[in-house]
This record gives structure tokens, sequence and C-alpha cells, in this order.
């Protein structure tokens, strides 16, 4: 597939972290075979797409790691810890440039040992037209956002660089753009498609939490508590560590469960949100989450379930399917939110609805 291959979807990374590692791993798993192989995938073919016409064409990062190499190199670059699932992912023929800094790096990171946290790189920053510029020499399609949650500055200065571009912008981070009605509104008078904020993994904390809270709706139970503690090792988890960079994760996750309760509860009675770092677990992230409720005459009950993922794969198939709805609906001429998407795929969405409504507007979406 060359860049001008009508055909194919052309996409720009924003940070080359372990999501990042575990999306172009998958492109590389999933380059060859048919549907039978799809294991993973919640759609083998999405629109007429399959995830071998995805091709990384531009990228940015700001660890002097991966600042010049290849992407199919910089992904398996420290402070990168996730599983490597594919043996073999070919060079991209794109080089990772270096990235506008603004609030994407945390001043805390600096306390850790090189392998855990990022070392910034001395190559120059890049203006907006230097990124714009880069778009469109590289008939970019679609943009994606994995920079460090709490970076709302260096989010904010890619979406103005991916409106200006024309490209649409998956936004996978708790950084409200899409959810924002002034952003939005923006990408729906530029023409562009936006599908955003904070991705929801395959099956991760806050699908299972998710659903569980809708079940007790569903079969007349009521919740009167809840939490969700998680714990991982990596960057992200580090990134967290730092609670003033904390607040909009905190929101999107809690908001995600509290959308799907038949009651929304006191804030003293539910906690969902990141809770420590670990290392030693690098990218396995480990959910405790504990609901208690009321059955039938006001009989207490409560579950509780543990839940070991490992984090960056758990968002890579959804990921892909997100850049495939993005590319579709440039194509469909939509522009602005991708509602469908956003509430299927995203945390906090434009529109809260339940999964399985999601799901069926979802499948209509893409069925045209």
């Amino acid at each position: 597939m060359s860049l001008h291959d009508p055909k194919g979807i052309n996409i720009a990374i924003v940070g080359v972290g372990n999501c990042a590692s575990s999306l172009v791993q998958g492109l590389a798993h999933y380059q060859n075979g048919g549907a039978n192989e799809q294991i993973g995938l919640m759609h083998w073919d999405l629109g007429g797409y399959r995830p071998h016409d995805i091709k990384v064409v531009a990228a940015w990062d700001v660890d002097r790691r991966k600042v010049g190499k290849d992407v199919g190199a910089a992904i398996f670059e420290k402070p990168n810890c996730t599983a490597i699932f594919c043996d073999h992912v070919p060079a991209s023929g794109t080089i990772v440039e270096m990235g506008r800094v603004l609030d994407g790096y945390a001043d805390h990171m600096g306390d850790y040992p090189e392998e855990r946290t990022f070392l910034l790189s001395d190559a120059a920053e890049p203006t907006k037209d230097d990124v714009v510029r880069r778009l469109r020499e590289t008939h970019t399609d679609v943009m994606l956002n994995y920079l460090p949650v709490g970076s709302q500055e260096a989010t904010e200065f890619y979406a103005e660089c991916a409106l200006e571009a024309g490209v649409a912008f998956v936004n996978n981070i708790p950084v409200f753009i899409a959810s924002n009605e002034t952003w939005a509104k923006r990408f729906e008078e530029a023409g562009v498609p936006i599908i955003g904020d904070d991705i929801k993994a395959q099956l991760g904390a806050t699908i299972v939490h998710r659903v569980l809270t809708d079940l007790f709706h569903k079969r007349g139970v009521k919740l009167d508590r809840t939490y969700q503690l998680n714990t991982g090792g990596n960057t992200d988890f580090l990134n967290m560590s730092n609670k003033s960079r904390l607040a909009s994760k905190k929101v999107s996750k809690t908001e995600a469960v509290q959308s799907v309760a038949e009651h929304r509860l006191e804030d003293e009675n539910i906690h969902v949100g990141p809770s420590d770092y670990v290392a030693w677990q690098n990218d396995n992230k480990v959910c405790f989450l504990r609901m208690e409720g009321q059955l039938f005459g006001g009989v207490p009950m409560n579950i509780e379930l543990r839940l070991s993922v490992e984090d960056s794969p758990n968002s890579a198939g959804v990921a892909i399917d997100m850049i495939r709805c993005a590319k579709v609906a440039k194509e469909r001429g939509l522009a602005g939110p991708i509602y469908p998407a956003a509430a299927y795929f995203c945390k906090h969405p434009p529109r809260q609805i339940t999964d399985d409504e999601a799901y069926e507007q979802l499948e209509a979406f893409i069925r045209g």
C-alpha cells in the first residue's frame, strides 16, 4: 500500500508508548490471514477495511530513545514495557519525530530510574505549521492521541493541528475534546470527524464495572456503594501517581459507571480510579472491584471481583476499530463527534448510553 492508496488508512500517532506499541504490533500480527484468524478483534472487516489496510505514516514522541528511530523499532524502546506478542514487526518507513512537550511531561517523572520514565530529547520541538505540513505531506487520514493522562495543553495543540489539516482525530485519553461542546462544534464546523474521549478497553475494569452496574439495574438490585481500585506498573500509572494529573481520569471513569446506574450514587458511596503504581507489575493492570447492594426484601448482598489484564493490548483492538470508524465517517462526509463509535469505544463520550444501546447504534453506523 502506497501513501496515496485510497483503499488504505494512513494514521499519525502522537505518543509512541505502550499503547502505540500494542497497536503497531497488532497491525503486523493481523497483516495476513483471514477472518478465521481474527481472535481478539471485534470486527475483522469494518466498512470495507481490514487491519492490514492501516499504515503508520507519521509519529511524534519526546523521548530521546525513540526520536529519530523507525516506528517499528521505537515501540520496543524503554520505558515501554508491554507484552511482545508479535515476533517480527517490520520497519514502517516512518521515523518518529520530536513532539511538542508542553504539559505532556510531568516533572515528578524525573524522580524515577531511567528505564521507568521518559528521557526528554533535546531536539527542536515542532511548530503547529510543522505538524500540519507533515499531516498533509503524508496524506494522513486519522490522528491518534496517546499522550499521558493530564496533557491538556499538548492534546489541544495536536487537536488544533488535526483541525487545520482536515484530519480525523481519535482521542484515546481523558482530556475532554469530543465531549467538550466548544471543541465538538469546532470539529463539526471544520468538517472533521472526532471520536473520544478516553478509550474503553476491550475487556477492562470500566466495561466490566459498567456491565455489572447495568445488570444490578435490570435485575432490580439496589446498588448502595461500590469501589474500583486499579494498580499497574507502566508509565501511565507512574504519570498518574501525581494526583494533580488525575482529575479528568477520575471523572471519566466515575461517570462511565454512574451513567448506567439506576440512581446516581452519592460521592462518598463510589470510588473509581487508578489507585497505585507498583513497578514490578509493568504493563499488567489489576483491578479490585466491589459492589454492595440489596436484593428482594432489602436483603444485603455483595460481589467482589479481581481482574488482571495486560493493559495496552487490551486497548489496541478497540483502537483499530476506532481508526476504521473515523475513516468511514470521513468518507461519508460526517463531521464533529461520531456518537455511536464514541459511546461504544470511549469512557467519556459526548452522550452516555448503555453498552447494549451503543452496540446496536455502532452496528447500524457500520452498516451505513
